[in-house]
């Protein structure tokens, strides 16, 4: 992989680059929010490791600005802001996980290889391109979503929900397992999150529409049904 670290911390940026570096990655350093843009504007990564408090540009400024780019390259935040406020904000702006201060570089390093495998992965399976239910489409090679022909913004990660919902459609879909495959998270702690990002799709999708898309299954989960 090669991985661009924005991190202002010289101590814990040459500890990450190290350890990646012994594992045959090649890692690229910014110490600022903007210098990392300027590197983001002439460089291609197959990962983004962003800490959030950053000089001149924080993560999650420069995160959105990466998804305004129309870059979908995987990006971790890597923080020692730990709310679930922080969380919701960090996957708003399009972060693909997020692990907090301190950690151990062994999960770091778990969770960027899973990040890199699921975007090869998904780029070397796209024969399945496109999703319909009812009047709903989803373009996996566009990222576009319409709705009785209306296009619907969505952030990454409700994106990658609703993805989820289209591959499994017709089955009951539990917190869990919703958590760990669209957040790649592997406990409970942040299945409330879940429920954040489930309004926030339905508010996009089935506010203005008579047929609800998304049912909630009491006491199980939730499922999409045409």
């Amino acid at each position: 992989m090669k991985i661009l670290l924005v991190e202002d911390e010289e101590k814990v940026a040459s500890f990450i680059k190290s350890g990646f570096c012994e594992e045959g990655h090649c890692v690229e350093v910014a110490r600022d929010g903007e210098e990392a843009d300027l590197c983001i504007g002439v460089n291609e990564y197959n990962l983004f490791i962003l800490d959030v408090m950053l000089p001149k540009l924080n993560g999650f400024v420069l995160c959105k600005r990466i998804r305004e780019y129309g870059i979908n390259t995987p990006v971790l935040m890597l923080t020692a802001r730990d709310t679930v406020e922080d969380k919701l904000k960090g996957f708003d702006v399009g972060a693909d996980d997020y692990l907090t201060k301190p950690f151990a570089f062994a999960e770091l390093l778990a969770r960027a290889k899973i990040l890199h495998k699921r975007t090869m992965s998904a780029t070397n399976n796209l024969s399945t391109s496109k999703y319909q239910v009812l009047d709903l489409t989803m373009d996996l090679k566009t990222r576009k979503v319409f709705r009785a022909q209306n296009e619907i913004d969505l952030s990454v990660k409700e994106f990658n929900l609703l993805q989820f919902f289209l591959e499994n459609q017709g089955t009951v879909l539990t917190r869990t397992m919703i958590a760990e495959h669209v957040w790649e998270i592997h406990h409970d702690s942040m299945t409330n999150i879940v429920d954040v990002y489930i309004n926030y799709l339905r508010n996009k999708i089935d506010h203005n529409f008579s047929h609800k898309l998304i049912q909630t299954v009491r006491g199980r989960g939730y499922i999409l049904k045409g």
